[in-house]
């Protein structure tokens, strides 16, 4: 893959996601207009059955902008939030 056809998605994990990924953040490398259900997918195969589970249940914000199609195209270097549901109001 040539450099101009990847981008960085750097991963910030929150609560239960983050537990269940082991890690607070990560970046990932993906090429230009993957979209956000691919990301996931790698992510899940990366860290394994615990986060894919979690991921399955999580809101997503990519710049800061709630995720309501995971096939929204990524053609940029994003910050992606996995937000896992939050208890009490």
């Amino acid at each position: 893959m040539d450099s101009t056809d990847e981008i960085t998605v750097h991963v910030r994990y929150f609560a239960g996601a983050r537990a269940a990924a082991e890690v607070a953040e990560e970046s990932v490398s993906m090429h230009r207009g993957a979209s956000v259900r691919e990301t996931l997918a790698l992510l899940a195969d990366r860290r394994g059955a615990g986060l894919a589970r979690v991921l399955s249940a999580c809101s997503f914000l990519v710049d800061g902008v709630a995720v309501t199609n995971r096939e929204r195209p990524l053609t940029e270097a994003v910050v992606l939030d996995v937000l896992p549901p939050f208890a009490g109001g």
